[in-house]
Protein backbone atom coordinates (compact mmCIF):
# COMPACT_ATOMS: atom_id res chain seq x y z
CA UNK A 1 0.00 0.00 0.00
CA UNK A 2 1.35 3.41 -0.94
CA UNK A 3 1.40 6.46 1.41
CA UNK A 4 -1.34 8.22 -0.58
CA UNK A 5 -3.73 5.32 0.01
CA UNK A 6 -2.96 5.13 3.73
CA UNK A 7 -3.59 8.89 4.02
CA UNK A 8 -6.97 8.47 2.32
CA UNK A 9 -7.79 5.60 4.68
CA UNK A 10 -6.88 7.79 7.65
CA UNK A 11 -9.26 10.45 6.35
CA UNK A 12 -11.98 7.81 6.03
CA UNK A 13 -11.34 6.54 9.57
CA UNK A 14 -11.59 10.10 10.91
CA UNK A 15 -14.86 10.63 9.05
CA UNK A 16 -16.33 7.62 10.86
CA UNK A 17 -14.80 8.34 14.27
CA UNK A 18 -17.41 7.71 16.99
CA UNK A 19 -19.55 5.99 14.37
CA UNK A 20 -18.04 2.55 14.87
CA UNK A 21 -14.39 3.36 14.15
CA UNK A 22 -12.25 3.39 17.29
CA UNK A 23 -8.72 3.26 15.88
CA UNK A 24 -6.33 3.18 12.95
CA UNK A 25 -4.14 0.16 12.20
CA UNK A 26 -1.27 -0.74 9.88
CA UNK A 27 -0.88 -4.47 9.27
CA UNK A 28 0.65 -6.83 6.74
CA UNK A 29 4.16 -7.64 5.59
CA UNK A 30 6.74 -5.53 7.41
CA UNK A 31 9.80 -6.29 5.29
CA UNK A 32 10.37 -3.60 2.63
CA UNK A 33 7.15 -1.90 3.80
CA UNK A 34 8.37 0.44 6.57
CA UNK A 35 5.81 2.06 8.84
CA UNK A 36 7.55 5.43 8.53
CA UNK A 37 6.42 5.63 4.89
CA UNK A 38 2.92 6.17 6.28
CA UNK A 39 3.87 8.89 8.77
CA UNK A 40 1.54 11.47 7.20
CA UNK A 41 -1.43 9.16 7.69
CA UNK A 42 -0.57 8.56 11.32
CA UNK A 43 0.11 12.24 11.95
CA UNK A 44 -3.37 13.00 10.66
CA UNK A 45 -4.89 10.24 12.79
CA UNK A 46 -3.13 11.54 15.90
CA UNK A 47 -4.18 15.13 15.22
CA UNK A 48 -7.75 13.87 15.21
CA UNK A 49 -7.30 11.86 18.42
CA UNK A 50 -7.62 8.41 16.84
CA UNK A 51 -6.17 5.41 18.66
CA UNK A 52 -3.29 3.75 16.79
CA UNK A 53 -1.93 0.22 16.67
CA UNK A 54 0.76 -1.00 14.27
CA UNK A 55 1.87 -4.48 13.22
CA UNK A 56 5.60 -4.52 14.02
CA UNK A 57 8.44 -6.77 15.12
CA UNK A 58 7.08 -10.05 13.81
CA UNK A 59 8.52 -10.86 10.38
CA UNK A 60 10.94 -7.94 10.52
CA UNK A 61 13.31 -6.85 13.28
CA UNK A 62 13.13 -4.25 16.02
CA UNK A 63 13.56 -1.37 13.55
CA UNK A 64 9.89 -1.80 12.62
CA UNK A 65 8.94 -1.42 16.29
CA UNK A 66 11.14 1.67 16.61
CA UNK A 67 9.46 3.23 13.58
CA UNK A 68 5.98 2.38 14.83
CA UNK A 69 6.67 4.16 18.12
CA UNK A 70 8.93 7.06 17.20
CA UNK A 71 7.75 7.89 13.67
CA UNK A 72 4.09 6.95 13.85
CA UNK A 73 3.19 7.44 17.52
CA UNK A 74 1.53 4.07 17.98
CA UNK A 75 -0.32 3.37 21.21
CA UNK A 76 -0.01 -0.42 20.89
CA UNK A 77 2.30 -2.84 19.07
CA UNK A 78 0.81 -5.71 17.11
CA UNK A 79 3.05 -8.71 17.88
CA UNK A 80 6.45 -7.30 18.96
CA UNK A 81 7.82 -10.84 18.85
CA UNK A 82 11.36 -9.67 18.12
CA UNK A 83 11.41 -6.88 20.70
CA UNK A 84 13.52 -9.23 22.83
CA UNK A 85 16.43 -8.53 20.44
CA UNK A 86 16.82 -4.89 21.54
CA UNK A 87 17.14 -4.42 25.30
CA UNK A 88 17.13 -0.62 25.15
CA UNK A 89 13.94 -0.50 23.08
CA UNK A 90 12.40 -3.18 25.28
CA UNK A 91 13.01 -0.97 28.32
CA UNK A 92 11.43 1.98 26.51
CA UNK A 93 8.32 -0.05 25.69
CA UNK A 94 8.14 -1.25 29.28
CA UNK A 95 8.69 2.18 30.84
CA UNK A 96 6.02 3.76 28.63
CA UNK A 97 3.61 0.86 29.18
CA UNK A 98 3.09 0.30 25.45
CA UNK A 99 0.96 -2.86 25.17
CA UNK A 100 2.04 -5.83 23.06
CA UNK A 101 -0.71 -7.67 21.18
CA UNK A 102 0.74 -11.19 21.37
CA UNK A 103 -0.61 -13.81 18.93
CA UNK A 104 1.08 -17.11 19.78
CA UNK A 105 -0.32 -19.45 17.13
CA UNK A 106 0.00 -16.89 14.33
CA UNK A 107 3.62 -16.16 15.31
CA UNK A 108 4.35 -19.87 14.92
CA UNK A 109 2.56 -20.06 11.56
CA UNK A 110 4.49 -17.08 10.18
CA UNK A 111 7.74 -18.56 11.52
CA UNK A 112 8.35 -15.58 13.79
CA UNK A 113 9.14 -18.26 16.38
CA UNK A 114 10.59 -21.71 15.71
CA UNK A 115 8.03 -23.41 17.93
CA UNK A 116 5.39 -22.50 20.51
CA UNK A 117 7.75 -23.24 23.40
CA UNK A 118 10.29 -20.68 22.17
CA UNK A 119 7.79 -17.82 22.13
CA UNK A 120 9.07 -14.89 24.24
CA UNK A 121 5.71 -14.11 25.88
CA UNK A 122 6.75 -15.63 29.21
CA UNK A 123 9.96 -13.56 29.18
CA UNK A 124 7.98 -10.41 28.42
CA UNK A 125 5.58 -11.12 31.28
CA UNK A 126 8.40 -11.81 33.74
CA UNK A 127 10.10 -8.60 32.60
CA UNK A 128 6.97 -6.63 33.39
CA UNK A 129 5.78 -5.68 29.91
CA UNK A 130 2.09 -5.04 29.38
CA UNK A 131 1.25 -8.18 27.42
CA UNK A 132 -2.15 -9.06 25.98
CA UNK A 133 -3.18 -12.30 24.27
CA UNK A 134 -4.92 -12.12 20.89
CA UNK A 135 -5.85 -14.22 17.85
CA UNK A 136 -4.42 -12.09 14.99
CA UNK A 137 -6.41 -13.93 12.30
CA UNK A 138 -9.05 -16.31 13.64
CA UNK A 139 -9.92 -17.97 10.34
CA UNK A 140 -6.43 -18.37 8.87
CA UNK A 141 -4.92 -19.66 12.12
CA UNK A 142 -8.14 -21.49 13.06
CA UNK A 143 -7.97 -20.17 16.61
CA UNK A 144 -9.94 -18.34 19.29
CA UNK A 145 -8.90 -16.21 22.24
CA UNK A 146 -9.63 -19.23 24.45
CA UNK A 147 -7.35 -21.40 22.29
CA UNK A 148 -4.57 -18.82 22.60
CA UNK A 149 -4.87 -18.74 26.39
CA UNK A 150 -4.81 -22.54 26.51
CA UNK A 151 -1.61 -22.54 24.43
CA UNK A 152 -0.07 -20.10 26.89
CA UNK A 153 -1.11 -22.30 29.82
CA UNK A 154 -0.36 -25.76 28.42
CA UNK A 155 2.68 -25.04 26.25
CA UNK A 156 4.30 -22.08 28.01
CA UNK A 157 3.35 -22.79 31.61
CA UNK A 158 1.45 -19.60 32.47
CA UNK A 159 -0.16 -19.99 35.89
CA UNK A 160 -3.57 -18.73 36.99
CA UNK A 161 -2.38 -15.44 38.50
CA UNK A 162 -0.38 -14.64 35.38
CA UNK A 163 -3.34 -15.41 33.13
CA UNK A 164 -5.52 -13.21 35.33
CA UNK A 165 -3.08 -10.32 34.97
CA UNK A 166 -2.90 -10.77 31.19
CA UNK A 167 -6.70 -10.71 30.97
CA UNK A 168 -6.75 -7.44 32.92
CA UNK A 169 -4.02 -6.05 30.65
CA UNK A 170 -6.42 -6.50 27.76
CA UNK A 171 -8.98 -4.24 29.39
CA UNK A 172 -6.33 -1.72 30.45
CA UNK A 173 -5.12 -1.52 26.85
CA UNK A 174 -8.52 -1.43 25.15
CA UNK A 175 -9.37 1.49 22.89
CA UNK A 176 -12.28 2.44 25.13
CA UNK A 177 -13.09 5.47 27.30
CA UNK A 178 -11.35 5.42 30.68
CA UNK A 179 -14.55 4.96 32.72
CA UNK A 180 -15.64 2.07 30.52
CA UNK A 181 -12.27 0.37 30.98
CA UNK A 182 -12.51 0.79 34.76
CA UNK A 183 -16.04 -0.63 34.74
CA UNK A 184 -14.98 -3.67 32.72
CA UNK A 185 -11.91 -4.27 34.89
CA UNK A 186 -14.02 -4.18 38.07
CA UNK A 187 -16.64 -6.45 36.52
CA UNK A 188 -13.97 -8.92 35.38
CA UNK A 189 -12.26 -8.92 38.78
CA UNK A 190 -15.62 -9.69 40.41
CA UNK A 191 -16.26 -12.58 38.03
CA UNK A 192 -12.75 -13.98 38.49
CA UNK A 193 -13.12 -13.74 42.27
CA UNK A 194 -16.38 -15.70 42.02
CA UNK A 195 -14.64 -18.38 39.94
CA UNK A 196 -11.82 -18.60 42.49
CA UNK A 197 -14.31 -18.87 45.36
CA UNK A 198 -16.29 -21.58 43.55
CA UNK A 199 -13.08 -23.51 42.78
CA UNK A 200 -12.01 -23.30 46.43
CA UNK A 201 -15.38 -24.61 47.62
CA UNK A 202 -15.16 -27.50 45.15
CA UNK A 203 -11.70 -28.43 46.43
CA UNK A 204 -12.90 -28.35 50.04
CA UNK A 205 -15.93 -30.51 49.19
CA UNK A 206 -13.79 -33.08 47.38
CA UNK A 207 -11.27 -33.19 50.23
CA UNK A 208 -13.99 -33.69 52.82
CA UNK A 209 -15.53 -36.51 50.81
CA UNK A 210 -12.30 -38.50 50.64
Amino acid sequence: MDPYTSLKLAELAIAFKNKGVIGFDLAGGEYNHPAKDHKDAFDLALKNNLNITIHAGEAYGTESIHQAIHYCGTHRIGHGTRLVEDGDLLNYVNDHRIPLEICIKSNFHTKAVENIQSHPIDFYIDYGLRVTINTDNRTISDTTVTDEYMLAINELGLDYQTVKNVILNGFKSAFLPYKERVRLINQTLKELDEIEESELKTRVTVKESL
